[in-house]
């Protein structure tokens, strides 16, 4: 038989029975075992991942879950993809969490997302029914109950017409149960455990009970039962009707109608009044109109825009020639002991910044700080509470910070130049200044650009620093933000600080930072290809 065969045939046979005993004895390593516990941990924890996002039908989510399970399994148990098992993790991780934050950061600033416009209309209209409930006129006290099952506790209301029990939750309506009523008390709940009212009257179940308000049927309209003593039940309706058809919501105690407009994500009655909670819309790129042309914040953005650009380039500027200049210094070998020098520059470096940052805020004090106090005689220089000076504080601060950094860079840069090229210049003629500023900097420079361009984009983005030393202050009047605040610290004031979140604009801000660090760096980088050219 084997006679017969081409020779080709013979050729793919061999293959065929070396993969075989190839992966056999694959399945025989104790490596494989690992590999399939970890996958198996992996795709348990994906298909976890999936189940919640269909039960809160986050469908892209489910959609990018299934994807990511389908292409890692695919990778670690196929053999022909051995480059991917170890970029597989990284993309995963890049898409998590660079791709998907960028994303979703750039949908939420194309909205209304922030205070009172958190979600949909739906859980408007039931926020709005629910807040503004009040005991229904005329409504009667009913028998009732606390009980309790594996979604938390509700509320068992007897109706006296027909002595029919019905229960249910802040979560589900009511619906009729079997269970036993007598002499005016419910004694047992079918699924559900009745609470006596020794359990009743603990503080930590008197506050659930008190926050308990169970539905009447899907249909706001129709209120929901609350109860005040665990006892007894009443009938609370809003004061809001809301009319699906018409989408608006009629104040039942002045008659004013309230239209939904999806503009703005919020119900409005003629005179232009809202009542909120509103819902999250699409706004288009109001946010980022409103960051160049609104009023009251135009001119603070376009002040910090200014000021982000020029505390980091300032701050990459000022810190890389004190650490040049050091570097240059104690680059060279005739100044005795500069290996203890060395190591006495890099302290502050070492030290935790915001530690640091912290302790000049106690030294630049007005009334108690040590340069006012010791250095200066005692007198009262507003270091942190002038807007110009407080600037000033803030770049000398970050000069302390950063200079050993660039310190130790810039020693390394100069101690690996090569030693012909300084005798060569010396040789020509050159001074000591001609050669540092048309020999030892530009070979500096082009290994340290992208050094700098971190720098920038560190500095740019410098929050813990205008934090923790001004705060980003002082305020400018009425507002919120701060003449010392940068970009990223006045996002954070706008996020989160303010009285009145606004997450669609600080997400607006936030990509203007991004595009803004982003062109940066791209020129930086062009400009490290010329300098190669040198």
């Amino acid at each position: 038989m084997e006679d017969t065969m081409s020779e080709p045939a013979k050729a793919a046979e061999k293959k065929k029975e070396a993969r075989t005993a190839s992966h056999a004895s694959e399945v025989t390593r104790p490596g494989f075992f690992v590999k399939l516990v970890l996958m198996m941990l992996i795709d348990a924890l994906g298909i976890y991942g999936m189940f919640t996002a269909y039960l809160v039908k986050s469908w892209t989510v489910l959609a990018v879950l299934v994807v990511l399970l389908l292409v890692v399994n695919w990778v670690y148990f196929s053999k022909r993809t051995i480059p991917a098992k170890y970029l597989v993790p990284g993309m995963v991780f890049l898409l998590i969490y660079q791709v998907f934050v960028m994303g979703y950061t750039g949908y939420v600033s194309f909205t209304n997302y922030g205070q009172g416009h958190n979600s949909s209309k739906a859980d408007a209209v039931a926020s709005i029914l629910q807040a503004s409930e009040q005991r229904a006129e005329g409504a009667p006290s009913l028998p009732a109950a606390v009980v309790e099952d594996s979604n938390g506790l509700g509320l068992a209301v007897v109706d006296t017409a027909t002595g029919a029990i019905r229960v249910g939750d802040s979560e589900t309506p009511l619906h009729e149960v079997s269970g036993t009523y007598a002499a005016g008390v419910i004694s047992a709940v079918d699924g559900y455990k009745v609470l006596t009212l020794a359990e009743i009257l603990k503080p930590e179940v008197q506050q659930k009970v008190s926050a308990i308000k169970v539905p009447v049927s899907d249909n706001p309209n129709d209120g929901s039962y609350r109860s005040d003593d665990g006892s007894t039940a009443y009938l609370a309706k809003s004061r809001y009707n809301y009319d699906e058809a018409a989408d608006t919501l009629t104040d039942t105690t002045t008659g004013v109608v309230y239209t939904a407009n999806n503009k703005i994500g919020a119900f409005v009655d003629a005179d232009g009044n809202q009542v909120d909670p509103g819902w999250r819309v699409f706004v288009g790129f109001d946010n980022y109109m409103n960051m160049f042309a609104r009023g009251d914040l135009a001119g603070p953005f376009l002040k910090a825009l200014l000021w982000s650009f020029v505390f980091a380039a300032v701050s990459v500027l000022s810190t890389f020639a004190l650490g040049l200049i050091l570097g240059l210094v104690f680059a060279d070998k005739r100044i005795k002991g500069r290996k203890i020098y060395q190591s006495l520059m890099i302290l502050p470096y070492a030290f935790p910044a915001f530690l640091a940052t912290l302790v000049w805020k106690g030294m630049l004090n007005t009334d108690f700080g040590l340069i006012n106090q010791v250095f200066l005689g005692g007198v009262n220089i507003p270091w942190l509470t002038d807007g110009t000076l407080a600037k000033f504080s803030i770049l000398g601060v970050n000069l302390w910070l950063g200079f050993p950094y660039m310190f130790l860079v810039c020693l390394g840069a100069l101690q690996s130049l090569p030693g012909d090229v300084e005798e060569a210049a010396k040789i020509d003629g050159a001074s000591g200044l001609r050669t540092v500023w048309s020999i030892k900097l530009p070979l500096v420079l082009q290994s340290t650009v992208p050094l700098l361009i971190a720098s920038f984009a560190f500095n740019f983005n410098n929050f813990s620093l205008i934090y923790m030393l001004t705060g980003g202050g002082p305020n400018y009047p009425g507002l919120d933000v701060g003449q010392t605040d940068i970009l990223i610290s006045m996002v954070y004031k706008i996020a989160i600080e303010s009285g009145s979140p606004n997450y669609g604009l600080a997400s607006a801000m936030s990509i203007v930072i991004f595009i803004v660090v982003g062109v940066i760096a791209w020129l930086g980088f062009r400009q490290t290809k010329t300098l190669e050219e040198l």
